[in-house]
């Protein structure tokens, strides 16, 4: 870690035994390794979740990752923006318990009528 890093943060030396390797091994693998993901879309990924659970620590943590990415302050708004969405349509389902099968098959349905408009623009 200190390699990596410079440094091992305060933070990372409060994970209690055997999880610090384990936990390190997860942080080091998924965000800095090399991933189906890119490192622009990793840290995009991350704002948006900080910015859901509404974690200080993390959001500061992922947009500092995000601009070391070359992610520009109108993406990171974008992203953040994406992820309020996202909470804002979830309380609107789970508060109303809206059916849940209904609403696969609804997207479902949105999908394919997206897909078929797609496909055919590309024929025009």
């Amino acid at each position: 870690m200190e390699e990596t890093f410079g440094q091992v943060p305060g933070y990372m030396q409060l994970l209690a035994e055997p999880a610090s390797d384990h936990s390190w091994g997860i942080f080091r693998d998924l965000l800095l390794g090399e991933t189906e993901l890119s490192p622009r879309e990793k840290a995009l990924m991350g704002v948006s979740a900080a910015a859901a659970i509404q974690c200080p620590y993390c959001t500061y943590f992922h947009k500092e990752e995000a601009r070391f990415a070359d992610v520009s302050e109108d993406e990171l708004e974008e992203a953040v923006t994406l992820a309020s969405t996202t909470r804002y349509f979830s309380t609107l389902l789970h508060g109303n318990e809206y059916e849940h099968d209904a609403f696969d098959a609804e997207t479902d349905e949105i999908f394919e009528h997206l897909r078929e408009q797609q496909e055919a623009a590309a024929d025009d």
